[in-house]
């Protein structure tokens, strides 16, 4: 929220005067409310991986554990796991991209806003060739393509063609460059514009593989603008491809000229983990694991106005929850130990917890559990608590004993087409065997509460408009930290430690 400074304090006013207007908030709500403000305001900048501001966000996150009494539990005996990356990003300054039609009529796009492109090291600086739609881009629909610009539908949906496969297919038949127009039929995830940018991070230690096609994403309207103008109903051919019928082929009878402007960066970053050991010694090898993302996009495109993506529900608000609990505690420990863990990059790969779960440090060894913090929005009442990985191991039986209780229906992932599942920290600890789980606030399709998550996902979701205006649930928060501080206790205070289920789907070298 950088645009205008009177800007700035009138949002903070009106998240204050929510607070006022809402019911008294209990001391646990207050004190993580405080928190998420203090995490997701403007001088942190939004909390961008290798920034100054991440670095005061993680300053202030390692403050907080240490007043709360947890052991450092990072490099060197600090509270900090640093590391090294490097990225390389397509700048809207010096890109520009446009259709030149038949008839000489052009068309300018507009970068992140209708069309936006892979940023890969050794992208060719510039693209200039005729487009050709071939629908689901399988290898049979791939006639007459070499020397163009393939254009296809981006399908995200089980038994359709995927975007390795799409790839595959226009570098096979002698495709120049891969466009993906958005599906709008994939409701569950509508597709959202602008984009931040167009940034591709990875560890320093990482040689970049050898660059592919260059792969674009178009917007739904823009294809059909550009379909129109060579004589074809585009709506009609994304709508055919929505309901999985076949998609006529035709060209464009235009060509598409871009230019692209790279810009390639080195940085550290740093995971911060703190330790609150265990009472019991007999399981002092069996850590347990809380862990949320403490990185967001920081400034990016405009959105009304606004070029500051302050993510306070993505991800500042679950760091607070982690710190609320470390205060709460204030050195009573359970049974096991518990590792405290804000980790960076998840937004740009899950590169924090996958380094911290191929590099645990002394301070935070490998754990035999993990809880997971993300994809929490507190918009709506707490009745139904979507989990993730929920059959996967013993973990999912001990929420349904924690939850029941409380009137909270746990459901498992009902949109798996989405691949949550894989898309947060808990993912890369699973991949080596950790049972693990992370939710979501669940909901019933047409009801208010689908609604107001629609309308977030729409309007908040990875744009600055996610802020301290967030109209969101303080009782539903509330409840969340009664059931989560719950888990945690149960976790680590129990007999064994969880256990992988014999089918689970999940487990490495399963069904997955």
């Amino acid at each position: 929220m950088r645009h205008v400074r009177l800007t700035s304090m009138i949002a903070a006013a009106l998240a204050l005067a929510s607070c006022a207007a809402s019911p008294a908030l209990d001391a646990r709500t207050a004190a993580w409310w405080e928190t998420t403000q203090d995490l997701s305001s403007d001088v942190m900048e939004g909390r961008d991986t290798g920034s100054p501001g991440y670095d005061r966000a993680a300053n202030v996150v390692a403050a907080r554990f240490d007043s709360a009494g947890l052991i450092p539990a990072g490099d060197d005996g600090g509270w900090m796991q640093i590391i090294a990356f490097k990225d390389v990003e397509v700048t809207a300054e010096g890109t520009s991209l446009t259709a030149v039609h038949h008839d000489g009529t052009r068309r300018q796009l507009r970068f992140l806003h209708e069309i936006s492109v892979g940023p890969q090291w050794g992208l060719a600086s510039s693209l200039d060739a005729p487009m050709v739609w071939r629908g689901w881009c399988r290898p049979e629909d791939m006639t007459d393509v070499s020397g163009k610009i393939v254009v296809c539908l981006g399908a995200r949906r089980e038994g359709q063609t995927t975007g390795g496969e799409r790839l595959r297919a226009a570098t096979q038949a002698g495709a120049v460059a891969i466009v993906n127009v958005d599906d709008m039929s994939f409701t569950v995830e509508p597709p959202r514009w602008p984009l931040a940018y167009a940034r591709n991070v990875i560890l320093a230690e990482t040689t970049p593989g050898p660059a592919t096609l260059p792969s674009l994403r178009m917007a739904a309207p823009t294809f059909e603008a550009l379909a129109q103008a060579a004589g074809v109903d585009g709506a009609s051919i994304l709508a055919a491809g929505g309901r999985n019928q076949p998609m006529m082929s035709f060209d464009f009878r235009a060509r598409l000229e871009a230019t692209f402007a790279l810009r390639e960066r080195a940085y550290t970053s740093a995971n911060v983990l703190g330790m609150l050991p265990g009472t019991d010694p007999a399981l002092a090898d069996q850590p347990i694991l809380l862990i949320a993302h403490l990185d967001g996009y920081g400034y990016g495109t405009p959105v009304d106005g606004d070029e500051l993506y302050n993510g306070t529900f993505d991800d500042a608000a679950y760091v607070a929850t982690l710190t609320t609990l470390a205060a709460e505690r204030a050195g009573r420990g359970w049974r096991r130990p518990v590792i405290f863990a804000a980790v960076t990059g998840e937004e740009k790969g899950l590169w924090g917890s996958r380094w911290l779960a191929a590099n645990p440090t002394p301070g935070a060894p490998t754990p035999v559990a993990v809880l997971n913090l993300d994809q929490l929005r507190p918009l709506y009442p707490l009745t139904i608590l979507t989990t993730l990985a929920l059959d996967d191991s013993t973990l999912g039986q001990t929420v349904r004993d924690i939850a029941g209780p409380m009137g909270i229906e746990v459901r498992p992932d009902r949109e798996p087409e989405r691949g949550l599942i894989r898309r947060s920290d808990h993912w890369p600890f699973m991949q080596r065997g950790v049972p693990a789980v992370s939710f979501l606030f669940g909901f019933d399709y047409g009801t208010p509460a689908h609604d107001a998550y629609l309308d977030w996902y729409r309007h908040r979701y990875h744009a600055p408009q996610d802020d301290v205006t967030t109209p969101i649930d303080f009782q539903a928060q509330a409840d969340f930290h009664t059931f989560w501080f719950a888990l945690v206790e149960a976790v680590a205070d129990a007999e064994q430690p969880p256990q992988w289920l014999p089918d689970a789907p999940n487990r490495p070298g399963g069904g997955n």
